[in-house]
């Protein structure tokens, strides 16, 4: 849907932000009604890069879907894979060992900070400061460098499976998370600093894109846009899954509900996903079984499932219908950040044009999960 002018409102004017925008990525169009620096109106478009992953899936058997839910969100990683592999888990009521899901927990947190830190360097780069952004990947670098000793992989590591994961962590994948932790606790002093801050945060941000915890429940909002608003809901807490009953954790939460505080949130997170980790090293054993007993051929009785999890961006969700077959009749992602940016014309509408960045920025869209 695009913008119509307005009989009697001469001064407007329509333009487009993105897709070239670099703040958008080069995904998301969202066609603005201007009346000088103010935004009237305000009109996503998602999807230039569409690529159907669901009708992907449904022509593919279980066990190859595993590896195309990694592209829905590419810095997110074995994130994605995890409702899918859970919800067949389920069907199938297959016991997934205890170290198994440890391990999974552990790269489910690591790579929360490493979209964290993705986040962060591109929000600030979208904000005009440089220096963020080469500091974070250096430290996203040397977490993706642990995964890939173990999945082989960095992005897109195809590690989970049915039963736990597909092979044993690397012999010094404990010892390198640790020191990895240590440096990442001294690394966020220099983020706050750096980030929380900056003068030019606090002007960008704060008392800018206020969503309110009415309208963000009302949208259907997850993760830390919902938390930023005063809803402290966590599908982690909400509805526990893998290792998470067996670590302690908080649900940082802010009553602002502007973009400085989504910021804020963030880095909380990032806070909880280093003691996580922490106590993760300690609590999980250092050899024993990784993988459950699964069928050689995956084969789901008729029905239907539907499992969530906290992904970086909130809650990622996946319904899958079996039709008895080895493969599913029918896959339906809920994606966090696809859901999120449906509060883009509320916290648009009345806004400066400068502030529309920051806004976004806030959000964190990530633009492989949108535009399924």
């Amino acid at each position: 849907m695009s913008l119509e002018p307005v009989p009697g409102r001469s001064d407007e004017m329509i333009v487009n932000m993105g897709p070239q925008h670099p703040a958008t990525h080069g995904v998301l169009r969202v066609v603005l009604g201007l009346e000088g620096e103010r935004i009237t109106r305000a009109v996503p478009h998602i999807g230039y890069l569409h690529r159907n992953h669901e009708k992907i899936e449904e022509a593919r058997s279980y066990p190859q879907v595993i590896a195309y839910t990694d592209r829905m969100d590419y810095v997110s990683g074995t994130q994605n894979e995890l409702p899918f592999v859970l919800a067949v888990e389920d069907m199938l009521g297959i016991e997934v060992p205890d170290r198994a899901k440890k391990i999974r927990t552990m790269f489910f947190e690591l790579y929360r900070l490493a979209s964290h830190l993705v986040w962060m360097g591109t929000a600030m780069l979208d904000l005009g400061a440089i220096s963020p952004f080469l500091y974070t990947f250096w430290d996203r670098e040397i977490i993706l460098g642990i995964v890939e000793k173990t999945a082989g992989a960095r992005m897109l590591p195809n590690y989970y499976t049915f039963g736990g994961v597909r092979r044993d962590v690397h012999p010094d994948f404990f010892k390198d998370v640790a020191d990895f932790l240590d440096h990442m606790e001294r690394r966020m002093v220099d983020y706050e600093h750096l980030v929380l801050e900056s003068p030019v945060v606090h002007a960008r941000t704060i008392g800018v894109g206020v969503l309110s915890k009415e309208r963000a429940i009302a949208r259907g909002v997850s993760g830390p846009v919902l938390r930023a608003s005063g809803v402290a809901y966590d599908v982690r807490k909400a509805f526990p899954y893998d290792a998470y009953p067996d670590v302690e954790f908080e649900i940082p939460t802010s009553p602002d509900g502007d973009t400085h505080a989504r910021f804020w949130v963030r880095f909380q997170e990032m806070y909880q996903s280093i003691r996580i980790l922490r106590q993760l090293v300690e609590l999980t054993p250092k050899t024993g079984p990784y993988k459950g007993k699964a069928p050689a051929r995956i084969k789901p009785p008729a029905g239907e499932r539907y499992r969530a999890v906290e992904n970086s961006r909130g809650e990622l969700g996946v319904l899958v219908v079996s039709d008895g077959t080895d493969k599913p009749y029918r896959v339906k992602h809920r994606g966090a950040a696809f859901s999120n940016l449906q509060i883009v014309p509320d916290l648009f509408v009345g806004a400066k044009f400068s502030d529309a960045i920051a806004i976004l920025a806030s959000l964190d869209p990530v633009f492989g999960e949108i535009d399924r």
